[in-house]
């Protein structure tokens, strides 16, 4: 038994490193080729992305002996207790309960704050994405058990988006819709998947692929909605003439400010992942034990499960402080300094694309998308296809930094085109599509994206960090939306074609 998990976990571990290597690629190639010096920190940067492979490697094993089934097992129990109810109230204190402790969204929202002069609250907006996300999955678990297609509520969602996008302060738009990208964590997105399959699976009438799949959109979209509305009562109550001046003195401080690593921090990332992992180990036992009233089954494996993957996302973020933000912020630093726009888009294109293959949020869902097709999406295939969307939207945000355009034209020409595609993609492919837009945005993207926003606004004359600054994990939310959709089109396109082949051959046979 201990031979055979071993050889499954050198399985685990063969493919982290493998995952890696995009990233390692692009560091060596921007660090050597173009800005011409060896990293001070190499022995660092090195071990950590070692530890980083071993992080991801026990993150996976984790998600398949504890997380999975837990949140599948739960979703059937909630469907045969027939409590639409309590069913709701479990959704929206997951969605709650996870994001107001997420790491990402603690980050944006202080940065927020930092250059927003205090008139943004790092608090309050974090109580509205925690609110705007619990609403959300609560809603897309009422959606499957109504049996409504996802295309009518995620249409409607981004026409309120763009609507709301009139109304709202410039400050804020970015910022709202990077908040939609920022919110679904490493370990919320495998257990909201497992939920929604899970009672996709146990409803009669409902199918896995095409029902299971899509609350993680929706905890990408409503976050939109209410930070825009956040923020038109923010700017209404408290607006300041001096907002503007101080953003720019404030975000010269938070642009520059690269990270290091600190040995005697390790025990305090253990701790605030455990404090991360806590709030959603505590909602499932409640509801299992208090509400369903039914032990957990196979609980000694669902607790080792449990622990591989607090310390599987401990090792990897631990790894990634070590070796990849501090060098990832200082190349996009030194890009901007050299004042070459073509060279920042390229690197904005590749850093997108490696990160994003290394995701572990994406990695699970990939797992569960072939799982359920029973083969027909590939996960790799589709982990590339997302990572291609993500590499382009942060390289076309690259450049609206660098042009100096205003965001929503840009969100609102690349939803138009997710509504048309949504009418060409085939039906399975729609949900998956619409969630890998959520997934794209985790523990690896976020902080390399934000420090690059963050460095071209300050660097870039003209460019306000607080209006220009924020809206880069808006675009790498946005556009693996439109390449999986176009993936699912190309798919669908071929094997019309090969059916038509053989009927042809057969007719003529």
């Amino acid at each position: 038994m201990i031979k055979e998990s071993l050889k499954i976990f050198a399985g685990d571990l063969k493919h982290s490193f493998r995952d890696l290597v995009p990233i390692v690629i692009v560091v060596a190639l921007f660090q050597g080729a173009i800005i011409q010096t060896v990293p001070e920190n190499l022995l660092s940067i090195v071990v950590g992305l070692t530890i980083v492979a071993v992080g991801l490697a026990l993150f996976i094993r984790g998600l398949e002996l504890g997380i999975f089934p837990i949140g599948e097992g739960l979703a059937v129990d909630f469907a045969r207790k027939g409590s639409v109810f309590w069913l709701l109230l479990f959704a929206f204190t997951i969605g709650f309960s996870t994001t107001v402790a997420e790491p990402a969204l603690i980050a944006i929202a202080n940065k927020a704050a930092l250059i927003s002069h205090g008139l943004i609250d790092a608090f309050w907006l974090r109580m509205t994405v925690a609110l705007s996300v619990g609403f959300a999955i609560a809603l897309g678990v009422l959606r499957i058990l109504l049996g409504h297609p996802i295309s009518y509520y995620i249409i409607g969602g981004y026409i309120m988006v763009v609507l709301v996008t009139f109304f709202a302060p410039v400050e804020i738009i970015g910022l709202a819709y990077d908040s939609g990208g920022v919110t679904t964590s490493t370990v919320t997105v495998p257990l909201v998947a497992a939920l929604g399959i899970g009672l996709a699976s146990s409803i009669k009438g409902r199918n896995p692929a095409i029902d299971g799949f899509g609350l993680i959109a929706f905890a990408s979209l409503t976050p939109m909605i209410f930070v825009q509305f956040y923020g038109i009562l923010a700017y209404s109550v408290g607006e300041s003439t001096q907002t503007v001046q101080a953003a720019a003195q404030t975000a010269q401080h938070t642009a520059h400010h690269i990270d290091h690593f600190i040995w005697s921090d390790l025990f305090f990332d253990l701790l605030g992942t455990i404090k991360d992992v806590a709030p959603i180990i505590a909602v499932i036992f409640f509801f299992q034990y208090i509400i369903i009233k039914k032990p957990v089954a196979h609980l000694h494996r669902i607790s080792v499960g449990i622990i591989m993957v607090i310390l599987g996302l401990y090792a990897f973020i631990v790894g990634l402080e070590m070796g990849l933000f501090p060098i990832g912020e200082t190349i996009a630093f030194q890009l901007t300094d050299m004042k070459n726009d073509l060279l920042i888009y390229l690197f904005a294109f590749l850093i997108g694309f490696s990160t994003t293959m290394a995701e572990p949020a994406l990695l699970a869902i990939a797992i569960k998308a072939e799982e359920i097709s029973e083969g027909n999406i590939k996960q790799n295939v589709l982990r590339m296809v997302v990572a291609l969307g993500v590499a382009i939207g942060i390289a076309l945000g690259a450049y609206r930094i660098v042009a100096g355009d205003p965001i929503h034209y840009y969100i609102i020409v690349g939803y138009i085109f997710v509504i048309l595609f949504t009418w060409m993609a085939p039906k399975y492919i729609i949900p998956i599509a619409y969630d890998s837009g959520g997934v794209t945005t985790s523990t690896v993207t976020v902080p390399l994206v934000a420090a690059l926003g963050l460095g071209l606004a300050e660097n870039i004359e003209g460019r306000n960090p607080l209006i220009d600054g924020f809206g880069l994990i808006a675009f790498a939310s946005l556009f693996p939306m439109l390449t999986v959709m176009g993936y699912g089109i190309h798919a669908e396109y071929y094997r019309r074609k090969k059916e038509k082949a053989h009927q042809h051959k057969e007719e003529h046979a």
